[in-house]
């Protein structure tokens, strides 16, 4: 892993390629397992895959509840003064 690292360095690539790289190589090794383990194992990667997606979801739900449990009001906004422009006189036809 740390060749690799440094092969990507020497191509002068940012760092944002670099951690996508990473990223991409890492979900394929991983989709990789997983579709192992599904052959092998299926009635159990089933289970342990809905946990964890189970799992994700409220995880998340907890993360907003926090949020907008310890969150501040934003403070109120204030209107904007109006300027009020004189009204022109519109002339009338037939008076």
């Amino acid at each position: 892993m740390l060749q690799l690292f440094n092969a990507l360095r020497e191509y002068a690539m940012n760092r944002d390629r670099v951690v996508g790289i990473i990223i991409l190589l890492t979900s394929i090794i991983i989709l990789l397992v997983y579709g192992w383990f599904l052959y092998f194992t299926p009635m159990l990667v089933l289970q342990i895959t809905a946990l964890i997606a189970v799992g994700a979801v409220l995880v998340i739900a907890a993360w907003i509840g926090w949020t907008m449990a310890t969150t501040p009001p934003p403070a109120p906004l204030e209107a904007e003064p109006t300027a009020v422009l004189p009204r022109e006189k519109t002339e009338t036809v037939g008076q």
